[in-house]
């Protein structure tokens, strides 16, 4: 495990760093109640990636990473640690995987990053408004009520329903940091992360090509080193 000292948050975020040959790291960013450490060794240890330096991202608040009081744990706050996270690496550019909510902050980090994120990989990402069904459930709680039951009575379910290693997540991320996510997902960005992604996915596409014109920007956001896998919800918890 590994630690890096956040500037713009005063804390420390912790990561597994896999080694690989491969110069440009593979990032992955976790969901909400979930921690990199806890999802994605497994996936990280996959033949196909063995040649890849692997970065598995813990967020503030959840994990191994620090749990500073005044953090706001909104999309664009957990984006901003990000984007000092990658520029702190030292590398030219990393490909930067997100999974639903993580997603969400994948986008906003490749923009603040400016050209330092070569692929983005989105994973059942929020790119909208509205939120999923996991984070509408506990954005309708109050943040007091959520984390005084609600957080505990979630993670109970979550065993009840069979599913330990998502329960042990969520019971080890902070209460107040799941409430506050939940609420930035439900509200949304202006302009949405669905717009974000067009607008890097259309600058990607002028310079690779020099083209400006309507067709290259409806062109496959797969083309520009951009991919996503279109369900918007909450990871395992579902839309």
């Amino acid at each position: 495990m590994r630690c890096f000292p956040v500037e713009f948050a005063r804390a420390v975020l912790r990561y597994h760093d896999v080694p690989g040959r491969i110069d440009c790291p593979l990032v992955f960013i976790h969901g909400l109640g979930c921690a990199s450490s806890s999802d994605y060794p497994q996936v990280a240890m996959e033949p196909a990636l063995s040649n890849r330096r692997r970065l598995l991202v813990d967020l503030l608040g959840a994990g191994f990473s620090d749990r500073p009081p005044d953090f706001p744990y909104t999309v664009g706050s957990h984006a901003h640690c990000l984007a000092e996270f990658i520029e702190g690496l030292g590398t030219a550019q990393v490909d930067l995987f997100g999974h639903s909510a993580g997603g969400a902050i994948a986008i906003e980090a490749a923009v603040l990053s400016r050209g330092r994120v070569r692929r983005l990989i989105l994973s059942e990402p929020n790119l909208d408004p509205g939120g999923g069904v996991f984070s509408c459930r506990i954005a309708s709680e109050t943040e007091q009520n959520f984390v005084a039951c609600g957080h505990a009575r979630m993670v109970r379910e979550t065993l009840d329903d069979g599913n330990s290693a998502c329960a042990g997540s969520l019971a080890a991320s902070l209460p107040v940091a799941v409430h506050r996510m939940a609420v930035s997902l439900v509200a949304g960005s202006v302009p949405s992360w669905r717009e974000q992604i067009r607008a890097v996915s259309a600058v990607r596409r002028r310079e690779e090509i020099g083209g400006t014109g309507a067709k290259h920007v409806r062109r496959r956001i797969a083309d520009t080193g951009c991919c996503s896998k279109p369900r918007y919800g909450d990871g395992a918890y579902g839309d």
